[in-house]
């Protein structure tokens, strides 16, 4: 399944950038964006969100 990020409980803190940049960027809104939804490194961005925005 593709990650996807849940706008509504991001927080933007980061750490799924810096756990997966080839998978996340920070948006113009502050939150979390996916740029690749099948990035290999997206389990772990899911396991660092605070809020678990992040579904893979």
């Amino acid at each position: 399944m593709p990650s996807q990020v849940d706008l509504d409980k991001c927080i933007g803190c980061g750490a799924c950038v810096a756990m997966c940049p080839a998978g996340f960027k920070l948006g113009a809104n502050g939150k979390s964006e996916v740029i690749d939804p099948n990035s290999e490194c997206a389990e772990k961005a899911k396991d660092a969100c605070p809020v678990q925005a992040i579904t893979v």
